[in-house]
């Protein structure tokens, strides 16, 4: 696993708990779900295709 997808997802994290704060102080609470929303699906993306890409190296190390 490498250290730099770690860093990507907390650094998503961090970006989207700020825009969550700032528009939740700014009263668009509704703005500031749905940012939440599509962070979450960026950072799902970003797991899914890495559990991709492990079935892929599993099928080629047991010649699946």
């Amino acid at each position: 696993m490498n250290i730099d997808l770690l860093f990507k997802i907390a650094g998503i994290g961090i970006v989207v708990a700020v825009l969550h704060q700032i528009l939740t102080k700014a009263g668009r609470e509704d703005q500031a779900m749905m940012t939440t929303i599509a962070g979450m699906v960026i950072v799902l993306t970003v797991v899914v295709k890495e559990i991709s890409e492990l079935f892929v190296t599993v099928r080629t190390v047991f010649n699946l």
